[in-house]
């Protein structure tokens, strides 16, 4: 009874190895669920990698990578006041702090300086600056830490968006001898590499790095049973009418390993839009898409997933699979747990 996500290795990593060969000294990024492949797994490929820093997403993260990954660990969470204390390897541990207060607690830590972008998620405000300049004397700076937004609507540059921190961070006061950047591109990185050619700038890569070859990658749950059923029989929690003769399929898969869970999606456009309402529409009379694929069919859920299952109706104009069988499936890796990664 498996969710299997199955790995053409020596393809993913020559993936791998084609964004770090465009990103030079990118710095590999493993968090949450480890992108579907676990962030052990991602701490070994970081290693082969051989790029000298990960970055985590939390301190708790930072402390279970530290046995699996043997290089500096980048925690991209911002520290808080008054957070609890774990057992980290401090020497390699790099800290990121986006507050003056967080900068004065942290005496004696490495630390990355995070700062207000366009994000607006958190940071220092260029106000900050000069404060955050006589404050650096207590701690191992490491650099300036920039999150930026995917998408710019209002044309805006992103490589004028670090052109200016960097600016304003040295007008301050600050050393800035390296910046670590999310979402630019390899273009943008040049140009800033070639504008201030004292700064190293490094790109944090997680989603492009571990799954930006989708045919590295496929998902496939086994096929638990297969039962005949004919139109208007009942079945499943809350004994729902078939709509058609056909077959019940109960697949590997369910709310535990993130199956029919989704996050939030921003819309744009009409024709998403009209999708949107389509989608929203069939849900109110219990017809729900389905990742899952037999003989070049999208199914539909028969009713809403179960923990560890799901329960697949297909028409009778299809052929079932068998007991045992693999069903093809898309999911969004970084809310899906499998039961194994299988390298082939």
């Amino acid at each position: 009874m498996t969710l299997s996500l199955y790995l053409d290795t020596e393809r993913w990593r020559t993936h791998q190895r084609s964004v770090l060969a465009e990103f030079p000294g990118l710095v590999p990024v493993a968090k949450g669920n480890g992108y579907g492949l676990g962030n052990h797994r991602l701490a070994e490929e970081a290693t082969l990698l051989g790029t000298g820093v990960l970055a985590v997403g939390t301190a708790y993260e930072a402390a279970d990578a530290a046995d699996w990954y043997g290089g500096e660990l980048l925690v991209l969470t911002p520290y808080r006041v008054g957070e609890e204390a774990l057992p980290l390897p401090h020497a390699r541990v790099i800290r990121t702090v986006a507050s003056v207060a967080g900068l004065r607690a942290l005496h004696g830590a490495r630390v990355v300086l995070e700062c207000m972008t366009t994000m607006r998620r958190h940071g220092v405000s260029a106000a900050d600056l000069p404060t955050v300049a006589a404050e650096l004397e207590g701690v191992a700076f490491e650099g300036l830490a920039l999150h930026l937004p995917m998408d710019r609507p209002d044309g805006s540059s992103p490589v004028e968006e670090v052109a200016y921190w960097v600016e304003t961070a040295r007008a301050a006061g600050i050393p800035v001898h390296t910046v670590f950047v999310s979402h630019l591109g390899a273009a943008g990185m040049d140009q800033l590499t070639q504008r201030f050619p004292g700064t190293v700038f490094r790109a944090r890569i997680g989603t492009r790095l571990w799954l930006g070859d989708h045919g590295a990658l496929e998902v496939r749950a086994t096929v638990l049973d297969v039962t005949p059923i004919q139109k208007g029989d009942r079945y499943g929690y809350r004994q729902h009418p078939a709509p058609s003769d056909g077959h019940l399929l109960v697949v590997a898969g369910g709310t535990a390993h993130g199956i029919g869970l989704e996050a939030p999606k921003y819309v744009q456009g009409m024709s998403s839009r009209a999708k949107g309402i389509a989608r929203a529409g069939l849900a109110t009379v219990n017809k729900t898409k389905s990742p899952y694929h037999w003989a070049g069919k999208q199914l539909w859920f028969a009713e809403p997933p179960h923990m560890q299952v799901s329960l697949l109706f297909l028409d009778d104009e299809s052929k079932p699979p068998a007991v045992g069988d693999e069903l093809g499936l898309q999911v969004r890796h970084t809310t899906t747990h499998f039961d194994r990664v299988v390298d082939r």
